[in-house]
């Protein structure tokens, strides 16, 4: 029996998840170092910052290595972990940035990658569909 090999648009859906895995895993590290002070800036120690950042930093600093590894599993709470991830950074840097500062990269970021996974989706979808037929 001959075993199917994965389409083009499988192996796109996979590294596109792989890639934004290891996005989060870097910025997993970047919170975990910014909370045992090893970062140069003002923020440096998780003593000396306010209730906001630690709440965040906490927070980002599980949630990001989480979502790295179900999204390198490809597993499907993977996306759901990025999500809440990204959407406490669009809140941070976005209305909340008299607060957290501003971040623009790393919005836009956050939102090539959705609309990158939503477009791979439907298209998966529309894939699953027509196949159906």
């Amino acid at each position: 029996m001959a075993a199917m090999r994965p389409s083009q648009l499988d192996s796109a859906y996979s590294w596109f998840h792989r890639l934004v895995a290891l996005a989060c895993l870097a910025m997993g590290v970047f919170y975990w170092i910014r909370l045992i002070g090893f970062y140069p800036g003002l923020l440096w120690r998780f003593d000396l910052m306010p209730i906001h950042w630690k709440i965040a930093s906490v927070v980002l600093s599980v949630l990001y290595p989480f979502a790295a590894v179900g999204l390198w599993l490809v597993a499907s709470w993977g996306p759901v972990i990025w999500f809440l991830c990204a959407g406490a950074e669009l809140a941070m840097y976005g209305p909340l940035s008299s607060y957290f500062g501003t971040r623009t990269p790393l919005l836009v970021f956050h939102l090539c990658v959705a609309v990158i996974y939503v477009g791979l989706r439907l298209a998966l979808y529309r894939r699953n569909r027509l196949a159906q037929k």
